[in-house]
Order: structure tokens, then C-alpha cells, then sequence
């Protein structure tokens, strides 16, 4: 799979980092291209402490450079609810047929760029939370509450528990296409 690339969006501060680094290792195992990206270019922070660099601004992401998009979640993640630029990409991934990634709290902008009307979605909710992710999907899409649902090109997994499934789900699919 040499020839396939992965764009991953992460937030520039307080993205989820085994949601970053467990796909980014499964990816890079198997021969698969990754280029990170954000709302900023330079040196991501993690929740924990890890650092991603980012060569590529989301305003620059071309989705034929690339085979598939992954939304990282964490806190981070809520910066791209209404961004513009962010439901672009999901957009155009999504009409090009492409795989288009979402875990965590992510889901939630696949939703709100449009994409998940008539599809199966997960995400990462908390019991006590009536407004949270799980929320903002109610609506959106049938809410699933497997840790990894996979609805046509778009997968989507309920949090960093699900990390290494979701990433091997993503290189299926890419290997199938």
C-alpha cells in the first residue's frame, strides 16, 4: 500500500493522543503515507503531552492528494464544529467517494458538515452528558453504540478505547478500494 495516503486533522491544542499516534503507527506499519494537518502549521500538543508536527493548514488540504481523511478527537476537536473550512474537507472527501475518519467527539463534524444524514455513526458520550457529542448526533444520524461503526466510506469510533480498531478499519477499506 505504498502508494496510499492518509490526511490526519488534529487539533492544534488538546488533541486526543492515542486517537494520533496508535492509527498513526498502524497506518505507517502498513506502508501507508500520513501528513498531519491543522488549523496552524508548527509543533500540535496533545492532552498528554504529545507533540505532532504539521507541515499543512487545513485552508491547503487538496483531497486528491490524498486516499482518506481521519479527525482526531480530544478536547481539541470542538474548534472544527463550525468551521468552515474543516466541513469543506469532509465534503469533498465525502463526494469523491473517499474514506472519511472521525473518533471521539470528531463524529460531530462529519454531522454538522452534512455528511451523515441516512448513516450509522459513532461517538464518544459520557452518561451524564444530555448535550455532549452523542447530542449533536441525535438527528444527524442512526447513533450506534458500537465502538466502531463503519457506514460506507465513513468510519467512526467512540474514543480513544477504540483507537487500534478504528485504525485498522480505516486501512481495510483502503486496501479494498
Amino acid at each position: 500500500m505504498s502508494n496510499k495516503k492518509i490526511l490526519m486533522i488534529v487539533a492544534y491544542k488538546d488533541f486526543r493522543d492515542e486517537e494520533y499516534f496508535i492509527p498513526l503507527e498502524i497506518f505507517q506499519k502498513a506502508g501507508i503515507e500520513i501528513a498531519t494537518a491543522s488549523s496552524k502549521i508548527g509543533v500540535a500538543l496533545g492532552v498528554l503531552g504529545g507533540e505532532a508536527e504539521v507541515f499543512l493548514s487545513i485552508k491547503n488540504v487538496r483531497v486528491e492528494d490524498f486516499d482518506a481523511v481521519v479527525f482526531v478527537g480530544g478536547g481539541g476537536a470542538q474548534k472544527y464544529f463550525e468551521n468552515e473550512e474543516a466541513h469543506r474537507i469532509v465534503r469533498e472527501f465525502n463526494d469523491a467517494k473517499k474514506v472519511v475518519g472521525a473518533i471521539c467527539i470528531a463524529p460531530v463534524i462529519l454531522a454538522k458538515a452534512g455528511i451523515l444524514e441516512g448513516k450509522t455513526a459513532t461517538v464518544w458520550s459520557n452518561a451524564m452528558d444530555k448535550t455532549g457529542p452523542k447530542a449533536l448526533l441525535q438527528g444527524k444520524c442512526a447513533v450506534s453504540q458500537n465502538a466502531v461503526e463503519k457506514s460506507g466510506n465513513i468510519i467512526t469510533a467512540n474514543g480513544r478505547e477504540a483507537s487500534e480498531e478504528f485504525a485498522r478499519e480505516i486501512v481495510n477499506e483502503i486496501k479494498n478500494r
